[in-house]
């Protein structure tokens, strides 16, 4: 197959606009499925949940949504976990994350986080991580990026943890379409029209 100059032209293009748009990036997103299979030791729990985390690396914060529903027992904690397999140290802030729900066997929770502010942290997180909340935020995106983080929620029925899901990253809207204009362009190549 023999491809003309548009095609390398066009081709060229999108790797153009693909890597200028990756530069630009100041929002990496992460979501997780909760469910009591996924725990260390896993449970039978009916509860589902689901989690949305964005950090602005930027900005130096995190949003953080969860929703849940059907726990056994009433909540008394969540946080996210990092950077072990398959049972890590909490990262964020304890005993739970600032506001989470307790007491309840459903619900959604919305909080952004200051990733400048140590009580956003586990002090022990902070210091086995360079010291500084910078260096634990770094070292937060780290796992992320690794799929070593994962946020649980505890309850009084399975205090350590009744579900819990990996965070693993969202592509943003702009790299979908980008995809699709390769495959797309890539198609036409092949078919000879472009």
């Amino acid at each position: 197959m023999q491809v003309g100059r548009a095609g390398v032209r066009w081709g060229a293009a999108l790797a153009l606009a693909a890597s200028s748009s990756m530069a630009g990036a100041e929002v990496l997103s992460y979501s997780a499925f909760l469910s009591g299979a996924a725990e260390a030791t896993p449970n039978a729990s009916p509860a589902t949940g689901k989690a949305m985390i964005a950090v602005d690396t930027v900005l130096h914060t995190m949003q953080v949504d969860v929703v849940f529903a059907g726990l056994l027992g009433p909540t008394t904690a969540a946080h996210i976990h990092c950077c072990t397999l398959p049972t890590a140290g909490v990262a964020t802030s304890l005993p739970t994350f600032t506001g989470f729900p307790s007491g309840v066997t459903s619900g959604s929770y919305s909080h952004l986080f200051d990733l400048t502010l140590a009580s956003s942290w586990n002090p022990v997180f902070v210091t086995n991580h360079g010291g500084t909340t910078a260096s634990a935020e770094l070292a937060l995106l780290a796992g992320l990026d690794d799929e070593l983080a994962y946020l649980n929620v505890h309850t009084q029925v399975f205090p350590g943890g009744e579900i819990r899901g990996f965070l693993r990253a969202v592509p943003e809207p702009a790299s979908l379409s980008l995809l699709g204009l390769a495959v797309g362009a890539m198609t036409l190549m092949r078919r000879g029209r472009l």
